[in-house]
């Protein structure tokens, strides 16, 4: 009887599981999340136009985005440039070293044509080869 005994408390000690690593990783997950998804958000908020389909580009790297807001300001990642002449400068700046980066422009949807072939412009004489023009699907 006494071998039994002994045999049974080595089963009820191997039964308990040890959560105490598995909630060290799970902490240190979600501090990295914490501190990395502030990192993922590009740009400034904009109203962008609604188009039906439009194909997606492939991209090798990640794009440099310009932004364009209803009231006129335009960004360069967080950055604002003041003005649109001095757009073509700072991309250069930007690009140096890249020159096969992708640009993508986000215009709200309020702004007016003319200003953003402007900036269109501007963005092509800054010697950028691939400029893309950021939308979203219609909501249903």
């Amino acid at each position: 009887m006494e071998v039994g005994s002994s045999t049974r408390r080595q089963r009820s000690s191997l039964s308990q599981i040890n959560v105490t690593p598995f909630v060290d990783v799970m902490l240190v997950l979600l501090i990295i999340f914490m501190v990395t998804a502030p990192m993922l958000e590009q740009g400034v908020q904009v109203d962008l136009p609604e188009v039906e389909e439009a194909p997606g580009l492939p991209s090798q790297q990640e794009p440099l985005v310009v932004t364009m807001q209803r009231n006129g300001k335009i960004f360069i990642g967080q950055t604002e440039i003041k003005r649109v002449s001095k757009l073509g400068p700072v991309l250069q700046q930007a690009l140096k070293g890249k020159p096969d980066r992708e640009v993508f422009l986000e215009a709200d949807s309020k702004v007016p044509y003319g200003r953003v072939v402007q900036v269109m412009a501007a963005v092509k004489r800054a010697g950028v080869e691939k400029l893309g023009m950021v939308t979203r699907l219609p909501e249903e």
